[in-house]
């Protein structure tokens, strides 16, 4: 007998309901502003007794020495209702650098690394700004060192805010991102006997950053 010559019979289909639609992935869920910041939309100014920007990077692969620049000039517009109109923009003076170690201040504001004498100025600008989470933004900039400019992601957490017993306004950011110094041009490097390098390639920035808002002229 041919096996295909068998009259067909239709299987029957077990009827299945209908799977609930699947919820929505969190990480679609819209990231909600906070509405009491847009009283802090406005320009602002880093206050320099009360922040730090500075970086920390490896050293000889066992330690680990931080710095930080004590002049900078700073201007910066904060918008609580729409963060992606926020904006900022740092110039550091690469010859103020600190590490609390005279000696390795001077390699560093060098021709080996930041070339103070003929590049006496860093500069952050940023370009976009998003939010990432209730209390976090991503601030996106163009960063020049050695008139080398290259975009970076800069991570920034809004701390809070306060109306110090002198009247000013104060906002509080801590910032950090990380990047590779050699593709800025500060390519000095000496190798240990066991391998590595005495200074690490990776550094990362740091800003902490406390802000007073600036009064409007005539104000």
């Amino acid at each position: 007998m041919n096996l295909f010559s068998r009259p067909h019979m239709p299987r029957r289909t077990p009827t299945v309901p209908p799977r609930p639609a699947a919820p929505a992935s969190p990480a679609s869920a819209p990231v909600l502003l906070d509405p009491a910041l847009a009283a802090l939309t406005g320009e602002w100014i880093i206050d320099p007794a009360h922040s730090r920007i500075g970086f920390s990077v490896r050293h000889a692969m066992v330690t680990t020495v931080r710095g930080s620049f004590a002049e900078y000039r700073s201007r910066l517009y904060f918008d609580g209702r729409d963060p992606s109109r926020s904006r900022a923009e740092i110039t550091l003076s690469t010859a103020s650098v600190d590490t609390g170690v005279e000696q390795r201040d001077a390699h560093l504001t060098g021709r080996d690394f930041l070339d103070a004498a003929t590049h006496p100025r860093m500069r952050f600008q940023s370009t976009a700004v998003r939010l990432k989470s209730p209390d976090v933004y991503v601030m996106t900039g163009d960063l020049t060192i050695r008139s080398t400019t290259r975009p970076v992601d800069l991570e920034l957490t809004y701390i809070g805010n306060v109306t110090d017993p002198f009247g000013y306004e104060r906002v509080g950011f801590d910032g950090t991102t990380t990047i590779n110094r050699m593709d800025w041009g500060l390519s000095y490097n000496s190798r240990l006997a066991e391998g590595g390098a005495m200074v690490s390639e990776t550094v990362r920035l740091q800003f902490d950053i406390a802000a007073i808002r600036m009064t409007p002229e005539g104000g």
